[in-house]
């Protein structure tokens, strides 16, 4: 069995796309997955799958949600190891101290042709980025809520992205690792 991560965008916030995780948990194990946890309601999940393609999970996940519940959310799943590098690779370690400033926005493809440029002139003096193939890591000390480059990076990369605080992100992997 393979062990992946779910990540969901746009789920309970404001009333708005109720998915209650308990529902979560029968549509993922009517997948088949097993050992199906979930953190927090704003959409985490952590199960094992004997499917070998994370993106067909998260192509087969997003229709049921819709077939289900009648929206269908932006849906990232990866698999363990995509995770644990992810973690590994923070370029910021000595924000891990204030998890709330840390966030990883996982990215649904490569960007082609992100606008770093853009994104440099939007930051802060105090913010911090990194850009990989699947992550876009920003450290934003007073909050990514007042942040014109947390705003912005999506648009700017081009490609679908869901983030994550430092703390939410070490919660699911511990979840998926155990």
């Amino acid at each position: 069995m393979n062990v992946y991560i779910a990540f969901f965008r746009a789920i309970n916030v404001g009333g708005k796309n109720p998915l209650p995780m308990k529902s979560l948990v029968t549509i993922l194990e009517g997948m088949g997955a097993r050992q199906v946890k979930t953190y927090i309601q704003s959409g985490n999940a952590a199960f094992q799958s004997a499917e070998k393609d994370a993106a067909q999970l998260s192509s087969q996940l997003a229709a049921d949600i819709k077939k289900h519940h009648g929206f269908e959310p932006f849906t990232l799943v990866l698999g363990l190891k995509a995770l644990q590098k992810a973690c590994a690779d923070n370029p910021f370690p000595e924000a891990e101290a204030d998890p709330q400033s840390l966030h990883l926005g996982f990215l649904a493809t490569k960007p082609q042709r992100p606008d770093v440029d853009k994104l440099t002139t939007l930051k802060k003096a105090s913010e911090r980025f990194h850009l990989t193939d699947g992550v876009f890591y920003l450290h934003a000390p007073e909050g990514v809520g007042k942040s014109k480059l947390a705003a912005g990076a999506e648009r700017l990369l081009g490609v679908a992205m869901t983030d994550r605080n430092w703390r939410t992100v070490c919660k699911v992997l511990e979840l998926a690792e155990d």
